[in-house]
């Protein structure tokens, strides 16, 4: 039986990883002979969608979008998958995490003008009624979370019934992460890095809720002889620190993965972390925070270090100073390349598809009843 899946994603970015995974996907239903219909803003290039149909809606807003959705005809879709929120959707992919989760970590490191300013931003208000709408009113009829800790979250916080939840890791192309010594090389005679320089990077857009104030203080009780490159979109002039190189938003990510030794990122709130998941693909150890959904997949001492809080300085000190051992690293470098073998894209998108099609399945049969 041939289906026709819609998704649903309102922006576009040119190096969004929502934007590449949502083609991967498309491609991966295309190819199993069902169609793909595109529900999205005016910005995205129909040059960067020849899977099918592009249904554009005119609003630029979260709600506005959601309630221009509601209006637009789904008559030809078997089964509707949003990854952005909205009212209502067959499938909703949490790939954002829950925003009220949050906002819950985010009160415990904001000082007193931060929660204030926040408890009167229509941004956040706008999030959480669509938030609510799909998981407390059932708007999802059901939900792909890429961790556990997002599937506990729904449930807990909105009611939302835990066997309608299928938890589905993100993946990568892992044949993109592959480099060799040579390059590593060149890359660290870029940035000014020496072979003895123990190189420690940071990598994400949204400064404050991965933590870098935190990296920089364990940063600052470091040697002189641990480097530490900041790549991402944020504001430097907003961190005083000689210890910091910030490289602003980099194009060549893997050859910057593999000239790196040590990747840290102390995150308050992270569904699960792609970066993190790069870094391991790489084969090197991850520091990072129970708060990321990315360390349900790791073990802790062996593929990196997993530190209970992000304000815990000495326990991301000492997690520095462990992994700046070559040994200790050389060994995490086998167990990360094998474990990372098991994430590759294709099986994100095999499970998704699966799901997919089971729904549209059961909705087709209900149909003919």
């Amino acid at each position: 039986m041939q289906l026709t899946i819609g998704i649903v994603r309102r922006g576009f970015s040119s190096g969004g990883g929502a934007e590449a995974y949502l083609k991967r996907l498309a491609a991966a239903v295309a190819e199993t002979g069902h169609q793909v219909s595109l529900f999205t803003a005016a910005e995205w290039p129909a040059e960067e969608w020849n899977f099918g149909p592009i249904v554009r809606l005119r609003s630029t807003s979260a709600v506005g979008f959601a309630d221009e959705l509601e209006k637009v005809s789904r008559a030809n879709c078997d089964v509707l998958l949003s990854l952005e929120r909205v009212w209502r959707c067959d499938v909703y992919r949490a790939g954002d995490g829950v925003h009220r989760a949050w906002l819950e970590r985010r009160s415990q490191i904001a000082g007193p003008l931060q929660k204030l300013s926040r408890l009167f931003n229509r941004k956040h208000s706008a999030t959480l009624s669509l938030e609510e709408s799909l998981f407390a009113k059932a708007g999802a009829g059901r939900v792909i979370a890429n961790s556990r800790m997002v599937k506990e979250e729904i449930v807990r916080i909105y009611g939302y019934p835990a066997d309608k939840i299928d938890v589905v890791y993100n993946g990568l192309p892992l044949e993109t992460m592959q480099r060799d010594e040579l390059d590593r090389a060149k890359t660290r005679e870029t940035f000014g890095l020496s072979h003895d320089d123990v190189v420690v990077l940071f990598a994400g857009s949204g400064w404050e809720r991965k933590g870098l104030r935190f990296a920089i203080d364990a940063m600052e009780r470091q040697d002189a002889r641990m480097k530490f490159l900041v790549a991402g979109r944020g504001e430097p002039r907003k961190f005083s620190s000689a210890r910091v190189q910030f490289l602003g938003v980099v194009r060549e990510m893997p050859s910057l993965y593999h000239a790196a030794d040590i990747f840290l990122l102390p995150t308050v709130y992270d569904p699960f972390s792609n970066a993190c998941l790069e870094a391991l693909a790489a084969g090197r150890p991850v520091i990072t925070t129970r708060a990321n959904g990315f360390s349900e997949i790791i073990e802790n001492g062996r593929h990196g270090t997993i530190v209970d809080d992000a304000r815990d300085i000495e326990a991301l000190g000492a997690a520095l100073q462990l992994w700046s051992d070559p040994a200790r690293r050389a060994q995490a470098r086998l167990d990360n390349l094998a474990l990372a073998a098991r994430f590759d894209i294709s099986a994100n998108v095999a499970q998704t598809l699966q799901i997919l099609t089971q729904i549209a399945a059961r909705a087709a049969r209900n149909i003919d009843l």
